[in-house]
């Protein structure tokens, strides 16, 4: 078994090299087994539209059984709606069988306990009990299928009130939100032109990741050429969102969120906002002028939700695009969700998306960059890299190291599912970023471990 299958927030995969048969046989055998040792017996499983899921989730639910567990399969559901199905049929906890947006051979597994998702630690410990071959043996727990999708679909209906038609493009990237948001938002008065969201777990014309500029072109041609309000997009499984404004413009995801914060914060004067430390500073900016309190936390859609669990906070969201309403919501991530709180802002005002957009500062800055380093070399890396920036200026040190310059900032973390660092850059003007850059790849460049060129950081 390729134990690298073992990440930070789920356990994932190529299905031929380290998914086999075997391999999910005791995939399912280990996390029912920890359920079953923390008291619990009632699980519900679902799986994305992946040509993979249906065989995998057969396999997954028969080792499950084999622990004693009580299985109520879902079938073909977005992760949200898994989530959902927890609370709704009141069970121990969940799993969601997807790749989420990476390329078709892949597939894997979120975990929850209840609604937390099961991540770190307590995902080793499952590694552990397949090293050892531990598994809990009993009579074969009962097995039930559910239709949630149609249930799921009317409590989002009755969460939004639209008071006018707006004119959306919907890009599913022939993934799960395909047959599920077009026809919500058409129900509740919208116009929607769909593009891409005939089903297809072969994904033949983009991978569906609305947080890549790249995959996110023909929506924005499309918006352009219909003449719409704003287009969305949604990942592979459903639980992210990115948006393109009126004047065609992709809007990254922390400028997103500053748009949530505001309404949030009308809802809930004086509230904490968390987001990830790869989010712009606008962010805070914008949540302390609206009277919030921001806190800047670990990247990360788990320790995101942990945090916002344990401060009681409404609102939180990442650079990925997952958002996270507790408000008027259940705190998870749903990027279908996340849209409709967008269309209802625009519904209930006479600006445009741009004109929104256009509210929050803007600064310099780079996307999301990724170099090469080793992945039993990156964590420690890291950290030196942390002990030395604070040696010099003001560092931010939750995740990686966020060094603030006063005039901007530059960060740089080790990824959690990659063997790579990230990195991301803000100035107030294009020549301070490019010095900032530099800074950051003077100290790059004195570890060999670390592969990268000049190229990388364009």
């Amino acid at each position: 078994m390729n134990e690298g299958i073992f990440r930070q927030y789920d356990i994932r995969g190529i299905v031929e090299n380290d998914l086999q048969d075997d391999v999910v046989d005791k995939l399912g055998r280990a996390f029912a087994t920890w359920m079953v040792r923390r008291g619990h017996r009632r699980l519900v499983i679902g799986y994305d539209l992946r040509v993979s899921s249906p065989h995998i989730a057969e396999i997954y639910i028969r080792a499950a059984r084999s622990t004693g567990m009580d299985v109520i399969d879902v079938g073909q559901v977005t992760t949200p709606t898994l989530y959902f199905s927890i609370a709704h049929l009141g069970v121990d906890g969940g799993v969601m069988i997807t790749g989420s947006h990476n390329p078709i051979e892949f597939n894997g597994f979120k975990m929850c306990e209840g609604l937390a998702a099961v991540y770190g630690d307590d995902i080793l410990a499952q590694r552990d009990l397949i090293r050892a071959g531990d598994f809990t043996q009993s009579a074969e727990g009962g097995y039930t299928r559910a239709e949630i999708m149609s249930t799921y679909i009317e409590m989002l209906k009755s969460k939004f009130n639209f008071s006018k038609s707006l004119k959306v493009v919907i890009d599913a990237g022939n993934a799960v939100a395909g047959p599920v948001a077009p026809d919500l938002w058409r129900d509740l008065g919208m116009e929607v032109i769909p593009l891409f969201c005939e089903p297809d777990g072969r994904f033949p014309n983009h991978l569906p990741d609305p947080s890549v500029a790249k995959y996110m072109e023909a929506l924005k041609t499309r918006v352009l050429s219909e003449g719409a309000d704003l287009g969305i997009g949604y990942d592979g499984d459903a639980d992210r969102v990115g948006a393109i404004d009126d004047r065609g413009r992709m809007i990254y995801a922390d400028t997103l969120l500053a748009i949530f914060a505001k309404d949030v914060l009308r809802r809930h004067p004086g509230a904490q906002i968390i987001f990830d430390v790869k989010c712009s500073q606008a962010l805070p900016d914008v949540i302390e002028k609206h009277g919030g309190v921001p806190l800047m936390w670990k990247t990360g859609h788990s320790l995101l939700k942990a945090k916002m669990k344990e401060t009681g906070a409404p609102f939180a969201g990442e650079m990925s695009g997952h958002m996270f309403f507790a408000d008027d919501y259940y705190g998870f991530d749903d990027g279908i969700y996340a849209s409709g709180r967008l269309l209802q802002i625009l519904s209930d005002t006479d600006l445009k998306l741009s004109d929104l957009v256009d509210e929050i500062p803007t600064f310099a800055s780079t996307p999301e960059i990724r170099v090469e380093c080793a992945d039993d070399a990156k964590f420690e890396v890291i950290d030196k890299l942390v002990q030395s920036f604070s040696e010099q200026y003001e560092t931010v040190d939750i995740d990686g190291a966020r060094v603030q310059f006063g005039d901007g900032w530059g960060l740089v973390r080790a990824s959690n599912t990659q063997p790579t660092l990230v990195l991301r850059f803000e100035a107030v003007n294009r020549e301070r970023l490019d010095e900032i850059v530099d800074i950051f790849k003077q100290r790059l460049a004195q570890f060999p471990a670390v592969r990268f060129s000049d190229q990388d950081f364009r």
